[in-house]
């Protein structure tokens, strides 16, 4: 059976101070969170504050990218090892705003989730289709190819030590919010693509939904039978927004 999992990705967001205030007032409300995983991924240099704050409670932390390398002549750079030694259990890799902002390729992003996963991290891959993507029916060639980077470097049986998240880049910070029924396509579309080459990693490897999800559409998502928790933005800068996906 697999569990939930709800990983918040701050983004570019924080303060010592608001940061502070966010993770106290999370701790404070995860005792009213049952058989739900939680995450929160914070930037780079407060990674060290929260995993601190967070140690021996029930949330974990992680990054918002690392490197494909491990150490080196890399400027500005931080290595997966590092991110481990920092108390970081997960790493997103591949999420959509590093792919368009930055130029990353699927190649750039199997390497990346082959660095997570040999530091010993989780890896959470992003994957998901641009709006013009979806409008020309190709949703799933785009997540196939994505999803496909890393199978030919990695081979399927990687995706057992990983998680994936399908955000739909229409959907990521607009407000728009793919349907339930729209959301659990895609994500049976990713979990039958693995299962053709792996049934027992399909069955096991969980898929979260990375577009736009809220308290107030968290529960009609999850409910869905092979979406197994989110990936939340902008809705998990403040324990009052984040909680409640949490909990639902």
């Amino acid at each position: 059976m697999r569990k939930t999992l709800v990983a918040g990705n701050w983004k570019l967001n924080g303060s010592k101070d608001s940061i502070k205030t966010l993770v106290t007032d999370l701790l404070a409300g995860m005792s009213e969170v049952t058989d739900t995983q939680v995450a929160v991924c914070p930037p780079y240099i407060y990674i060290p504050m929260v995993a601190e704050m967070l140690e021996g409670s029930a949330v974990a932390v992680g990054s918002q990218d690392n490197a494909d390398q491990e150490s080196g002549a890399f400027t500005g750079e931080v290595a997966a090892p590092m991110l481990k030694e920092m108390g970081c259990t997960y790493a997103i890799v591949g999420h959509s705003e590093r792919r368009s902002i930055y130029g990353e390729t699927d190649a750039d992003t199997a390497n990346k989730y082959a660095a997570a996963r040999k530091a010993g991290l989780t890896p959470i891959l992003c994957v998901g289709e641009l709006l013009e993507e979806r409008e020309n029916g190709i949703t799933e060639d785009v997540v196939a190819r994505q999803l496909d980077a890393v199978i030919d470097l990695e081979g399927v049986e990687a995706l057992a030590d990983g998680v994936i998240a399908y955000e739909p880049v229409w959907a990521i910070g607009t407000g728009k919010t793919a349907s339930p029924e729209q959301a659990q396509a895609v994500h049976a579309f990713i979990r039958g693509k693995i299962s053709a080459l792996n049934e027992d990693v399909a069955a096991k490897v969980q898929i979260l939904y990375g577009g736009s999800m809220n308290a107030g559409n968290a529960a009609e998502l999850l409910a869905m039978e092979d979406i197994d928790g989110g990936l939340i933005g902008g809705a998990s800068l403040a324990a009052d927004t984040f909680l409640p996906i949490c909990k639902a």
